[in-house]
């Protein structure tokens, strides 16, 4: 079976937000507000992208140093990742939130679909992954 072309422009977020990866995810990975995404789901999407991308350095540095993994994280080879949908979101509180996602891939011709609701702390004014439920 041939695989489906991505459909996406090149300079296109992998988000799925439909913004160029520079306004998008692309300014919290790196320059001048690296680490700095204002609120869980802006943090949400730029994990996720950085999946896509295979940047664990950023996961890493975004993960609640007491939930967060020794390295290397140990991304799959040839994992593809095909769409995120964002559900819901919220806050519970001013430093604390919450986001229900869908992500979409594909290994070995077998799709996945990851279901997680997300918690997030902000801490020393940046916001970090915690912890989340598969759903």
């Amino acid at each position: 079976m041939a695989q489906r072309p991505d459909t996406r422009a090149p300079d296109r977020c992998p988000c799925d937000s439909g913004l160029a990866y520079a306004a998008c995810c692309g300014r919290w990975h790196g320059g001048a507000a690296h680490l700095q995404a204002p609120d869980p789901v802006a943090l949400m999407r730029s994990r996720y992208s950085a999946f896509v991308l295979g940047l664990e350095d950023y996961l890493l540095a975004t993960w609640h140093p007491d939930t967060r993994p020794l390295p290397p994280l140990g991304l799959e080879p040839g994992l593809r990742w095909l769409g995120l949908a964002v559900r819901r979101h919220g806050l519970t509180d001013a430093d604390h939130g919450w986001v229900e996602f869908v992500a979409r891939s594909k290994l070995a011709g077998r799709a996945r679909r990851l279901h997680e609701t997300s918690r997030f702390v902000r801490e020393g004014g940046r916001w970090y992954y915690r912890d989340g439920d598969l759903g």
